[in-house]
């Protein structure tokens, strides 16, 4: 019996309730710029902040898990009104997990794009997995998805999308 990936990714879709993100890589290219002053800098794609927008406005919150602990994250999440931030994480699964159990949803009831071995146990614990297609991890561990959109370049947009579209689908 050969199964339809893409029916199976949308049914798997279908049933999130919350998107989880990396931000290095998702959300930027992963390059790190320091200003004359060594002030650190990045740059964040606004199809990213409008993913952000469409996801809330159809009931599906945001949480950002990131190892990075900087006050740029913190201010564009705090420009996206997204209430789950968590920065410096040393163990994604369980801060996922302690936001799952906040909101009473199951891990299979979660979407995850990440990018890095830092990601990877949440990646194969989560219900619908995701990777920016630059991530060294393309290739070498088994997800749902790879977008085709890089890092910093509307990598999470083109989840977010898949999931809307998934949801506004009539069910077979």
């Amino acid at each position: 019996m050969k199964v339809n990936r893409e029916r199976t990714i949308r049914e798997k879709a279908r049933k999130i309730g919350l998107v989880g993100t990396d931000i290095d890589g998702v959300w930027t290219d992963a390059r790190m710029y320091y200003g004359p002053d060594g002030e650190l800098m990045k740059g964040f794609s606004t199809y990213d902040g409008m993913g952000v927008a469409r996801l809330r406005a159809a009931g599906i919150p945001t949480a950002i898990l990131t190892s990075e602990d900087t006050q740029i994250v913190a201010r564009r999440a705090e420009k996206l009104a997204i209430g789950d931030v968590h920065l410096g994480v040393t163990d994604k699964l369980e801060c996922m997990r302690r936001i799952a159990d906040e909101r009473g949803l199951d891990l299979s009831e979660i979407a995850y794009i990440g990018d890095d071995t830092n990601d990877i146990d949440l990646l194969e614990a989560v219900g619908l997995s995701a990777l920016a297609p630059q991530s060294p991890l393309v290739g070498r561990l088994q997800v749902d998805l790879v977008v085709s959109r890089r890092g910093g370049e509307g990598a999470f947009r083109e989840l977010a999308e898949l999931i809307l579209d998934a949801r506004a689908e009539p069910r077979r």
